[in-house]
């Protein structure tokens, strides 16, 4: 038996922490994959917002939901760019959600021309720190194997490593005998509030 993939290993940290009824954030929908993983987390009274900007993702994971027959209530699914998530996170949840998940890179199927970028991964990545709760997690997948995205993850890789340790921890997990270009996973958990 291998070693769990990246994806996998993503959702075996979140779930480990994050608890039914908490809200928690889908930072890139796209085919709506963590967003119905995130759903069965925090269970009918927890919270899901989701985050794309291509509609034709929030429609597939809308799709996705239903099929699986969730009540939409459940789940918040905005048509706006990731770095703007602190805007629809209520007061009263800003600093308690449970956990935030990147998977970047393009929507599979999809335009494979729109890209996320570090121009709005960090920030994003930045917002999702500060919405977390003391424990919480953010996971970011990156795919430094086509067009652009090595420079992304070198960047969001390079940020991640620079986070103070008395406040973070970070973990990557790759395959350090696979091609370079194999997709990896960033893992940041918060282990206090900042001491700026």
């Amino acid at each position: 038996m291998g070693f769990v993939s990246v994806l996998s290993f993503a959702h075996k940290l979140v779930g480990e922490r994050l608890h039914v009824g908490e809200w928690a954030i889908d930072a890139t929908v796209g085919g709506g994959n963590d967003t119905l993983f995130l759903i069965k987390c925090v269970g009918a009274s927890g919270h899901i917002i989701g985050f794309d900007i291509q509609e034709e993702a929030l429609d597939a994971a809308r799709t996705r939901i239903s099929g699986e027959g969730i009540e939409t209530d459940r789940v918040t699914l905005v048509l706006e760019s990731h770095e703007r998530m602190a805007a629809h996170v209520s007061q009263q949840n800003q600093g308690n959600v449970g956990a935030v998940m990147f998977n970047l890179g393009y929507l599979p199927g999809g335009d494979l021309h729109v890209i996320t970028t570090s121009v709005t991964t960090i920030p994003a990545i930045e917002a999702a720190l500060r919405l977390i709760r003391i424990g919480g997690i953010v996971t970011i997948v990156v795919y430094p194997g086509h067009s652009g995205g090595d420079v992304e993850a070198a960047a969001v890789t390079e940020w991640c490593e620079h986070l103070p340790q008395r406040e973070f921890q970070v973990l990557i997990y790759r395959f350090a005998n696979r091609q370079t270009a194999a997709p990896y996973l960033i893992a940041v958990e918060k282990l206090s509030h900042s001491h700026n």
